[in-house]
């Protein structure tokens, strides 16, 4: 496969970019991503409204347990932990000259959960015991009206254990912060927060019934005994809605940013692209990221590579499978930092996006990003050819820069990779800001990789 199209479209100037062209269409595609995100309060949901909106698109779902019998042209899906789904469209070519045309992202962020025995009681208040996970923004999560989701394990009549999604919509929860009466040099001194102590949700008055509240609204929740809970997965988040903001709506506010709007430009691109194309479409999404991805069904994982080889093992000889990898090509998409106006010294000079001016190439020479002058090269035709204008990101060498699925997919796969994301503020707050012209951008991007 030639990766590298000899396009001549001119790219844009990235700082006379015209926020104002198709500004309807990129407010109804923002508008489709608070939608979901809204749907999303854990990875658990994130997959579960991933799974419906392909299977409306005509995606059927396999299990790795069965045999898989793959139609050409068909559309499927595969679930792994209820966190991380690999979604495949394939190709009309031979699939070891065509090879596999991946997006990657994460559908896990930062936050708090529950720890297994939470609840307790303290100065007259009952409260539940959290985790930091990730890297959590801590002070972002005070004083916001908060509420519990996750996946819940009911002991059914029959004797197994089955598993349930559970969103509570009300405010449940408030980590209150400290007055400053009582804190009088927090705004000169900065607000330091002890995990264990300081991070504790109230959740009731303390001395009411003896039986474990949180169970008991579990239990109401899904009809059920309390003894049937068995175990949970739960995790605190922001109840308020995600918005667009700004003076001409140009901004995105919202939660888990970072990275579901990857998640949701990828899957959007997947359903909306053509329904036959040469190579076999890929988009995976994976749990675990922010926290490293070593898990079963984490980018570190063989999750990926076991379905990219059950794709072509249906019906070729196992070398063709290696022979698919190289011609393939990945997009790891993962959110990428905006200069922030206040801060503008903790960037580059020269390497400084900003919002709404385009998608954003990210490189690292020590590896934390997958992108080398070819893959780089090979994503910025593809904004050419669309005329989406293109920001390059490179962190300053005496700091540490953060990493992304791309080099670990990469290493496991030996497949040509980038790392790119769309500018934003705010990351790994409780509520992020991102630009909304670039959320449509980026889908028109992807749209057309999945395209060639």
């Amino acid at each position: 496969m030639k990766f590298f199209s000899d396009s001549k479209i001119k790219i844009p100037c990235e700082r006379g970019y015209d926020l104002n062209k198709d500004s309807s269409q990129s407010k109804i595609c923002a508008r489709e991503l608070l939608s979901y995100i809204d749907k999303a309060p854990t990875q658990f949901h994130a997959v579960a409204v991933s799974a419906e909106i392909l299977e409306t698109n005509g995606f059927q779902r396999l299990y790795e347990k069965d045999a898989w019998k793959l139609t050409p042209g068909g559309k499927y899906y595969v679930v792994r932990n209820s966190s991380s789904l690999i979604a495949f469209l394939l190709g009309t070519e031979e699939i070891e000259s065509a090879g596999f045309h991946i997006i990657g992202a994460h559908t896990d962020s930062p936050n708090l959960r529950l720890k297994p025995n939470p609840e307790y009681e303290k100065s007259g208040y009952g409260q539940l015991g959290v985790e930091t996970y990730g890297g959590v923004l801590l002070a972002s999560w005070l004083d916001r009206d908060l509420s519990l989701a996750g996946r819940v394990f009911v002991q059914n009549e029959e004797g197994g254990p089955c598993e349930k999604l559970v969103c509570f919509e009300n405010p449940l929860l408030r980590i209150s912060q400290l007055a400053i009466h009582l804190n009088r040099n927090v705004n000169e001194n900065g607000l330091i927060l002890n995990k264990q102590t300081h991070l504790p949700p109230i959740f009731t008055m303390a001395g009411g019934s003896s039986k474990s509240n949180l169970n008991q609204l579990l239990a109401g929740r899904l009809q059920c005994e309390t003894d049937q809970i068995v175990g949970y997965d739960l995790a605190l988040y922001d109840t308020q809605k995600g918005s667009l903001g700004g003076l001409n709506e140009e901004f995105i506010f919202t939660s888990r940013q970072d990275d579901l709007a990857s998640c949701h430009a990828g899957l959007k691109a997947l359903v909306d692209s053509p329904e036959s194309t040469k190579s076999t479409r890929v988009l995976a999404l994976h749990d675990h990221e922010e926290v490293g991805s070593a898990s079963a069904q984490g980018a570190e994982s063989l999750f990926l590579k076991d379905v990219l080889e059950r794709i072509v093992g249906s019906s070729k000889p196992r070398e063709d499978f290696f022979r698919a990898l190289s011609q393939s090509f990945c997009i790891s998409a993962d959110m990428a930092h905006a200069v922030h106006p206040n801060y503008s010294d903790l960037h580059d000079i020269r390497h400084m996006p900003i919002v709404n001016q385009g998608p954003v190439l990210k490189m690292n020479v020590n590896q934390k990003y997958a992108t080398d002058g070819a893959t780089g090269m090979f994503f910025e035709n593809l904004c050419k050819d669309v005329e989406i204008p293109l920001q390059k990101f490179v962190i300053r060498s005496d700091l540490m820069c953060g990493s992304t699925i791309g080099p670990i997919s990469a290493t496991n796969l030996g497949i040509q990779t980038v790392d790119v994301g769309n500018p934003m503020l705010s990351m790994h707050s409780i509520r992020e800001m991102s630009g909304t012209a670039d959320h449509a951008s980026m889908v028109t991007v992807f749209k057309h990789f999945y395209s060639i």
